[in-house]
């Protein structure tokens, strides 16, 4: 039983972004997942602070992301960061050790789950649970998880892409595909590289998913002025991209996550299937926010997608429901260890 003397708060423990929930308090925190460290693995700055320092650091000091595809890469470096972000959520002063529930892909295994109980157990949490990120999304899309019926769900960060079918409070059938926001990132870095004899960096690759990236071809086309070096001379240059440029870059990679949705249909029961289809596919997290990514799901499955309210922030807001209500979603998420 949670101790009521306890802070709760809960984690989207993302490849890219990490945000905290605190139960009454809402989204207190919403950082990138990256961490600076020095040469004698003193970590120097944690989160936006971190992120700045990415591709411009100097020979003894390294910012990176400890989080890979959903998953820690980096132990130590991953325990630094959530003791940072658990005072940074409950400040300085706080007494008690909060109980912690964090969110993970739904193709994890028994031995990343327990890794991220004990980062988070070694980082000052009383209690750690971990939950599976579909069903988190789902409560956090604000879907009646314990009816009878099917509920398909399609997250997508920056790592992972997880795909679910809930019904009964529970998952029937799910994919977890190591091919995201970050896959399309690198996409666009080396598509530049080849077309246009520039290498950019993960930021600017970012920027133009945002600003011009979209999954399907637009009539009106978008564009931007990119900055980077010349492959050939070494000099700085800049140069022109178009939407339709990007949406040639990423279509490996859309295809690849297109398919991994296709394959939970195909391990679907019929019942839970002619739900969907009435009910369409919900999808959440920062990457399903790409230009046209509902749409180009509609046309290749057949079943209308739609974009969840606050799409980002349904992990998040699930976990902190949960936690609100442990005792209502206990039987679907809880594997405490």
């Amino acid at each position: 039983m949670l101790n009521r003397f306890s802070p709760k708060i809960g984690i989207d423990l993302g490849t890219t972004t990490v945000l905290v929930y605190v139960p009454g308090q809402g989204i207190v925190l919403n950082e990138p997942s990256v961490v600076a460290v020095s040469d004698n693995n003193q970590v120097l700055a944690v989160g936006a602070e971190a992120k700045l320092m990415i591709g411009r650091t100097p020979e003894n000091i390294r910012a990176y992301r400890p989080m890979k595809d959903g998953v820690i890469a980096d132990y130590r470096v991953t325990e630094a960061m959530l003791r940072y972000f658990f005072r940074k959520s409950l400040g300085k002063y706080h007494v008690f050790r909060p109980e912690v529930m964090i969110s993970v892909p739904a193709g994890v295994t028994s031995t990343e789950k327990r890794a991220v109980v004990e980062a988070a157990a070694n980082a000052g949490a009383k209690n750690a649970y971990v939950v599976k990120e579909p069903i988190l999304a789902a409560i956090g899309a604000g879907l009646p998880i314990y009816e009878p019926r099917g509920h398909m769900i399609v997250d997508i960060g920056g790592g992972t892409i997880d795909v679910a079918v809930i019904a009964l409070g529970g998952i029937v059938a799910a994919n977890s595909v190591k091919c995201a926001g970050n896959r399309i990132d690198t996409a666009i870095i080396d598509y530049v590289k080849k077309s246009k004899n520039l290498s950019i960096g993960d930021k600017t690759a970012e920027e133009v998913k945002i600003k011009i990236g979209s999954a399907l071809p637009l009539e009106e086309e978008l564009t931007m002025s990119i900055k980077g070096r010349d492959v050939v001379t070494g000099l700085p240059r800049t140069t022109e991209m178009k939407t339709n440029e990007i949406v040639r870059a990423i279509s490996r990679e859309l295809r690849e996550m297109v398919s991994a949705i296709k394959e939970v249909f195909q391990n679907t029961p019929p019942e839970l299937a002619s739900d969907i289809i009435d009910h369409g596919i919900i999808m959440t997290g920062g990457t399903s926010q790409l230009r046209n990514f509902p749409e180009l799901i509609r046309r290749r499955t057949g079943v209308k997608a739609i974009l969840a309210d606050q799409a980002l922030f349904c992990v998040v807001k699930g976990t902190g429901m949960a936690l609100e209500h442990l005792n209502t979603y206990k039987r679907s998420i809880l594997t405490k260890r």
